[in-house]
């Protein structure tokens, strides 16, 4: 099994990388957390989705080896807080709404996790559309 605190590299572009990491606390209150950081420029921050009580429809991994990085809103949506791809687009959607600043920060991966969860469905089902083949007259 691979360490949860090996970094891995995410290229944003030709200037901009960040390191980041996934992990699972449980927290001094006794609620787990799973947490997506990014490391740039000195700089920390940490997506943290919390897990939540019952009926709150917030659901994490919640220690659990086999379902680790998922998290899940109980309502048919899902996010794996493993994959490249879906970190970046939790960094993307938090600098979209200007939350990365400089300094070491916290953040509630819940209240990214609709915008993040619509684009990443939208990625793959594009991702499994086929292409039309080539000679094929364009549509209407």
């Amino acid at each position: 099994m691979r360490t949860d605190r090996r970094l891995r590299r995410l290229v944003v572009d030709e200037r901009t990388a960040y390191l980041w990491n996934f992990r699972q606390k449980k927290g001094p209150d006794g609620v787990w957390r799973d947490i997506v950081t990014l490391h740039r420029d000195g700089d920390r921050t940490r997506i943290v989705f919390r897990a939540g009580g019952p009926g709150s429809g917030r659901y994490v991994s919640e220690g659990h080896p086999w379902f680790q990085g998922y998290a899940a809103d109980g309502k048919g949506e899902g996010i794996n807080l493993r994959e490249p791809g879906v970190v970046r687009a939790l960094l993307d959607e938090a600098a979209r709404r200007g939350l990365l600043r400089s300094g070491d920060r916290e953040l509630d991966g819940w209240e990214l996790f609709h915008a993040v969860a619509g684009a990443i469905d939208l990625k793959r089902a594009a991702a499994a559309t086929p292409a039309a083949p080539r000679g094929c007259p364009p549509g209407p």
